[in-house]
Order: structure tokens, then sequence, then C-alpha cells
């Protein structure tokens, strides 16, 4: 009876003991695929960059250690430099233009109108085709020098220009790709906006504030997370852009186009120095985590959260 008993006992401990285990073996088999992709293709490929860029490396031979000099080329390296120019010239541009438009639209598609699905679906519709080769092209043929842009304003008498040929010129038909490209953000923007009660605007109203008041105090603070957010991934995606200036400048005219990301291309593809390309690879992590970095610091001062109400 009593090794019966033990038995029972011990069958029991067994059974939860294989439940306590079972519970996170059973979690772990369902984000295997994710973290299996992400051991794979992301850990392992940073180690190999972090340790490439210690190397001189060109894809044809064995990587060769030679510890820093990458990164000192770099410092005195005067494209490097120019391509950081062009870099914070595009996001410091590009991110406000799109957020701005982004919004703007946002707010004339939150009005209650008839077929407003339908004009909705109709603005988005650019974006799901926004970041394709074959929009940078068409962007390309559009400011072309016999591109339709020319074709227009010399129906108004003014003189043609070659606006993708042209440095001064070059970078803003990139911003304006940009800014073309608004409806991931506006689709963020209008879900914000439909959280804001309507009640405040009515007790604003009721108050006599003007619609720019209201703007100004109810729509900002309350949709200031949400630009926070917007902000953030604008200006990630910004430093990461690559096809529009691949495809319409190709770096140019004059490397007023060459930005950060289509720089790192070149020396890496180009001229295969890809030791040295890593570097730049992970220069561009630093800094675009430092301007995150200060976005969370800098929007204690702005953002306004739901929770600090009252």
């Amino acid at each position: 009876m009593d090794r019966t008993a033990a038995r029972a006992q011990e069958r029991t401990r067994s059974g939860k003991l294989l439940k306590r285990w079972n519970a996170p073996l059973a979690g772990y088999l369902f984000i295997a695929p994710w973290l299996l992709g992400f051991l794979v293709l992301q850990l392992w490929p940073m180690i190999q960059s972090m340790y490439l860029s210690f190397t001189d490396y060109s894809l044809l031979e064995a990587p060769r250690w030679i510890g820093g000099k990458n990164f000192s080329a770099i410092a005195h390296d005067r494209l490097f430099y120019n391509s950081l120019k062009v870099t914070f010239l595009y996001v410091l541009t590009s991110v406000p233009l799109k957020l701005a438009v982004a919004l703007f639209v946002a707010m004339l598609l939150n009005r209650k109108i008839r077929g407003i699905s339908f004009y909705r679906t109709l603005v988005y519709l650019p974006s799901l085709i926004g970041g394709s080769l074959a929009v940078a092209v068409l962007w390309k043929n559009i400011f072309g020098i016999d591109g339709f842009i020319n074709q227009v304003v010399t129906v108004f008498g003014i003189t043609p220009k070659n606006w993708i040929g042209t440095p001064s010129t070059a970078l803003g038909t990139l911003v304006l790709l940009s800014a073309w490209q608004f409806g991931s953000a506006m689709i963020i923007f209008l879900a914000g906006l439909k959280q804001i009660p309507s009640e405040m605007y009515e007790a604003a109203s009721v108050d006599g504030a003007s619609k720019t008041r209201q703007f100004l105090s109810i729509t900002l603070p309350m949709l200031s997370p949400v630009i926070l957010f917007n902000l953030v991934m604008g200006i990630i995606n910004s430093f990461q852009m690559f096809t529009s200036a691949f495809i319409v400048t190709n770096g140019g005219p004059m490397n007023s186009t060459e930005i950060y990301a289509l720089y790192l291309y070149n020396k890496a593809f180009g001229t295969l120095e890809m030791g040295y390309a890593s570097a730049l690879a992970w220069i561009l992590l630093v800094l675009v985590a430092v301007a995150t970095s200060i976005n969370f610091v800098v929007s204690k001062y702005w953002v306004f959260y739901e929770s600090e109400r009252g």
C-alpha cells in the first residue's frame, strides 16, 4: 500500500513537473520561426559586419584584420562628410514636410462626408507602391528635362530646367518624392484623430475658441504621442533611404544627392571595399540610435499622454 501511494505521489510530482516544462516549451516552439530568423538573418549578419568593419575585405579575397584603420580612413574621407551633410539636409527637410502633409490630409479625411471611405482608399493607393522601383523611375521621368514638370512650366512661359541634373534642385526632387509617400503616416494620424473626444472640441467652441486655437490647444497636444511615433519612424526611414536616390539621381549631380546609404552601397559594391562599408554601416547605426534617443529625451517636454490628464 505504501509503495502504491509512493508511486502515485511520484507520478503526480512528475506530471506537475512535466506541465511546468511544457508551458514555456510550447511558447518557445511558437516563436521558434521568428527566433531562428532573427538569429540567422539579423544577429549573425550583424556579428559578421562588426568583424568585417575591422578588416580589409574585397569579396574576392579572405578578410585581413587591420584593426581600426577603416574608421581612421573614414574620419579623413571627404565624401563621407559630404554624404553626412546630404543625409542630414534630406532628413531635416523631408521628415517635417512629410509629417505636415500627412497630418493635413488626415484631418481632411477625418470629416464626416459622403463617400469618405472611397476618398481614403484613393488617397492611400499611391503609398502601396510608394517605395517601388517603378515609382522612382516614374519620378525620374516626371522631373527629367523632357518630363511632365517642364511641359507644364513651358505653358506658362517658364524656361525648362533639368531638375534632377542641377545640384541646387536635385535633392529637392527626392524630398518631394518622400512627401508624396505620406500614406502610412497619414493612416496613423487618422487613427489618432479618431481617438480625440469630440466633446473637447464642442466645449472649446462653446468657449469661443477658433479653429486655429482648437488645433493648437487640442489636436496637437492630444496627437503628440502619434506625432512622436511618426517622427521617430520617419527619421529612421530617412536615414536609410536608398532606392529613390539610386534610381532618380544615382548620387549626382556632383554628389549633391549621394545620401549616406547610397555612399555605403557604392563603397560595398562599387569599389568592393566591404570592410570599409561595414564600418560605415555601424556608424549609421550609431547615428540613428543617437537621433532616436534625442527624440525620446526631448519628447517629455512636448508629448502629452492621456494618463497625465487630471
